[in-house]
């Protein structure tokens, strides 16, 4: 299976959900939906392309999840993302994984078992809030596993593991399809499962993705882009428990050459 899929950089999630790694010289996006604070934040690298063909680049990003008032926020169900058409995400011929494979392995073993799908690391970060007691915060090694394409739907897994009420691998599945909606050209549809049984919740999530591969004797990148214009655009929505939504759009500045 494979995927030849175009994405921006200049948002990632959650999905397909962000990184600790963050280029400082990207300001970050906050939106406020209530209660609840969404602070987003993306860059990539190099920031000069091409106008017209497709250069490799790297993609940093990061996100956190609080509460104005400080309580435990509500779970983050699910991250929809629309993207530029001038990027592309590719994983054609890259090893694929499972999620049977990542079902309850700690970070080191799912690492292992699937190494050559890995597209991307980070950090994920939750509270586990039971009732009448104090939350409790947790961190995880984060990691980004090609899952394959099939039927034109590319498939990306985000594997994270806590310890915390009990060891337990949590699993997001990221849906990725072509779409043609004016400045964009596809959606990732990132679907996050309960943690803890609906008692946690994320609360900061960071990556970074610079896959790099031959197949076929050709070198290929995991995300690439081109500068037709001087900027690449992204809308994300996040859709949380309690019904609240936040969305936002993004724009990253790049540097057009001939």
């Amino acid at each position: 299976m494979h995927s030849h899929l175009k994405l921006v950089v200049a948002l990632g999630t959650a999905v397909l959900i962000l990184s600790a790694g963050i280029a400082a010289a990207e300001k970050p996006t906050t939106v406020r939906a209530g209660n609840l604070e969404l602070t987003l934040n993306g860059g990539f690298t190099p920031k000069t392309l091409s106008r017209t063909k497709l250069t490799p680049i790297d993609f940093f990003g990061s996100g956190a999840i609080r509460t104005i008032d400080g309580t435990h926020p509500p779970a983050l169900q699910e991250f929809i993302l629309e993207t530029d058409k001038s990027a592309e995400f590719t994983t054609e011929g890259l090893s694929i994984c499972r999620s049977s494979q990542l079902q309850s392995q700690d970070s080191d073993h799912a690492r292992a078992i699937c190494e050559d799908s890995i597209i991307g690391t980070g950090v994920g970060k939750a509270e586990i809030a039971f009732p009448e007691q104090k939350p409790i915060p947790v961190t995880s090694p984060l990691t980004i596993f090609n899952g394959g394409a099939k039927g034109g739907v590319t498939t990306v897994f985000v594997h994270v593991y806590i310890t915390v009420p009990t060891p337990a691998a949590i699993v997001t599945t990221v849906k990725i399809s072509k779409i043609d909606r004016g400045r964009f050209g596809l959606k990732s549809v990132a679907s996050i499962p309960k943690i803890a049984g609906g008692s946690g919740s994320a609360t900061y999530f960071g990556f970074s993705i610079d896959k790099k591969y031959t197949y076929r004797g050709k070198r290929i990148s995991v995300l690439s882009a081109k500068c037709p214009d001087g900027k690449l655009t992204a809308h994300g929505t996040a859709v949380f428990s309690d019904g609240t939504r936040a969305s936002a759009e993004i724009l990253r500045v790049c540097t057009p050459k001939d």
